[in-house]
C-alpha cells in the first residue's frame, strides 16, 4: 500500500523492500519442519504408507495392532468372508485412528468381502494377506501384479510351485514381499545364527528340529452353516467340504482354528512351525537360496517324526523331539546351540557371550519385522525375509509333508525345484485348483 505523501522514488524502494521482506517470509515458511507443525511424530498424511488388510481371524487381533502402532502407515480397508470377524477389525481400527487424533469417532476403514475390491484401490500401497495357507498366494500374487508391496503371513506358500510363482511375481512386478517368519526379527536368534555362522561350534553336522506333526486329511464332519459366513469363499481353491467350527471358529475364537492341521488348508503343524524353526535352520547353515537334496522319511509309516534331510555338504537335519519343545539344535564338533523363544544355550557356555567381530559374518539387523518392511517399502530394498527366503523356508516344509505321506526316499534338486525320477512326488509340488480359482 502506498500512502498519497510519496514520491516515485520512495515508492519503487518501499515495493522492493516488501518483496524482498515477503521472499524471506516465505522462504522461512517452506522450510518449517514438519514436526513443528504437529509434534515431534507428526507424520504428513502423504507420507503414510496406506495398507489394506486381508484375513480377519484371530492372528490379525496381534498383528493388525502391530502394523496400528507404526506411526508412518495409515489402516484404511479390510477384508474378510467373515462378517462378524471384519466388523470387529473394523471397530477396533477406527477406535484407534478415533484416539490418536483425540476424535470421538473415525470412520477412515472401509470392509469388503472381496479381496479383489480392496487390491483394485489406487490408494492403498501395501496389502497384508492373513489368510489361511490354501489362500495366500492368489491375493498375494495379484496384489503384486497391481503394484502393492505384500506382507504375507507364514509359511509362505501352501505348495512348491505357489511359492515359486509367488518370487516371480515380486521379481516381475518389482515389489517388495516381506515373510511373516518374524523370528528374523528377534536379537537372540540373529546371536545364534552368526555364532553357527562365524564357526564357534566348530564345523557343524548335524541340526536337529522339533516342530509339529505333518499334515493329514480332512475328515471332520459337517456342520450346520452359520449365516454370517461365505463359506464358498472361504474354501475357494481347495476341494469342496462342509462347514466346521474347527477350522473357522466364530468370534471370540476360543481356540486357534484348526485347518492348520489338515493338508487341504495348511501343512500341518510341521508346516506352520517348520516356517518358523526350519527358517531358522536354514539362516544359520546359509541356505537361504537353496535346500537339502535328499529326504528319508521313517520307516514306520504312521510315525509323526523322524524324517531326515540331507544337505549336498553332508549336514543332516532331522525332524525329531529333543526334550525342549519347539526348537533348533545346531551340532558341531566344538560344541552345541539350543535356540528358542524362550533360550539361547551353548555348550560350552562361554560361548553364548561373544561378541562377533567387525571383521566376521554379521547378518542383517532388524529390529522390528513389520517396520522393516514398511522401511524396504520406501527405501525399496530387499526386506530382512523377502519373498525367496520365505519360499525356501516354506519348501522344506512342503517336501518334508511329501516324503511323510508317500514314505519312502527321495531325491531333491533344490536348483530346478524338482524330485528326481519321481513322477508322483513332482506331482505333489503343485495342486489342483477348485474352478474357477487359478494363480
Amino acid at each position: 500500500m502506498f500512502h498519497p505523501g510519496m514520491t516515485k522514488v520512495s515508492k519503487r524502494i518501499s515495493r522492493r523492500n516488501f518483496l524482498v521482506k515477503s521472499s524471506a517470509g516465505l522462504a522461512s515458511i517452506s522450510i518449517v519442519p514438519r514436526f513443528v507443525l504437529g509434534g515431534s511424530d507428526y507424520i504428513a498424511p502423504s507420507d503414510k504408507v496406506t495398507l489394506g488388510f486381508i484375513g480377519i481371524g484371530r492372528l490379525s487381533a496381534g498383528l493388525g495392532k502391530s502394523f496400528l502402532k507404526l506411526n508412518n502407515t495409515q489402516m484404511v480397508a479390510a477384508c474378510d468372508v467373515d462378517r462378524i470377524k471384519l466388523a470387529r477389525f473394523q471397530k477396533t481400527v477406527n477406535e484407534h485412528y478415533a484416539s490418536a487424533k483425540g476424535k470421538e469417532s473415525y470412520e477412515g476403514c472401509d470392509t469388503y468381502e472381496d479381496f479383489d475390491q480392496l487390491i483394485g484401490r489406487k490408494d492403498i500401497d501395501g496389502v497384508i494377506v492373513a489368510l489361511p495357507d490354501h489362500w495366500h498366494a492368489i491375493p498375494a500374487i495379484a496384489a503384486m501384479k497391481a503394484g502393492k508391496d505384500v506382507y504375507c503371513e507364514k509359511p509362505l506358500a501352501h505348495t512348491i510351485d505357489e511359492g515359486r510363482a509367488m518370487v516371480t511375481a515380486a521379481r516381475k512386478y518389482k515389489r517388495v514381499l516381506q515373510t511373516g517368519s518374524m523370528q528374523r526379527s528377534w536379537k537372540d536368534f540373529r546371536h545364534a545364527c552368526e555364532l553357527v555362522r562365524n564357526g564357534y561350534l566348530g564345523e557343524i553336522k548335524q541340526v536337529k528340529v522339533n516342530v509339529g506333526d505333518p499334515a493329514v486329511a480332512c475328515n471332520l464332519p459337517e456342520e450346520d452353516m452359520p449365516g454370517y459366513i461365505n463359506w464358498d469363499k472361504w474354501i475357494g481353491p481347495a476341494p469342496y467340504r462342509g462347514f466346521h467350527t474347527d477350522l473357522a471358529p466364530p468370534h471370540p475364537e476360543a481356540f486357534w482354528p484348526k485347518w492348520r492341521d489338515y493338508a487341504e488348508f495348511g501343512g500341518g503343524m510341521f508346516s506352520d512351525w517348520g516356517a518358523h524353526m526350519f527358517d531358522i535352520a536354514q539362516w544359520g547353515l546359509g541356505m537361504d537360496h537353496t535346500g537339502p537334496v535328499e529326504i528319508i522319511p521313517p520307516e514306520d509309516r504312521l510315525a509323526k517324526r523322524g524324517l531326515v534331510f540331507k544337505y549336498a555338504n553332508g549336514i543332516e537335519m532331522t525332524h525329531e523331539d529333543f526334550g525342549r519343545g519347539w526348537a533348533v539344535r545346531f551340532i558341531g564338533s566344538k560344541g552345541t546351540l539350543d535356540i528358542s523363544r524362550q533360550f539361547l544355550d551353548v555348550k560350552p557356555e562361554n560361548i553364548a557371550k561373544k561378541e562377533i567381530a567387525e571383521n566376521e559374518r554379521k547378518l542383517e539387523i532388524s529390529e522390528h519385522h513389520y517396520a522393516n518392511w514398511i522401511n524396504s517399502i520406501k527405501s525399496r530394498r530387499m526386506p530382512i525375509c523377502d519373498v525367496e527366503i520365505g519360499h525356501r523356508s516354506a519348501s522344506i516344509c512342503n517336501i518334508g509333508n511329501i516324503a511323510y505321506r508317500l514314505g519312502r526316499p527321495l531325491k531333491w534338486d533344490p536348483e530346478k525345484e524338482k524330485f528326481e525320477k519321481d513322477g508322483e512326488a513332482n506331482k505333489l509340488r503343485g495342486k489342483k485348483y477348485r474352478k474357477p480359482y487359478t494363480l
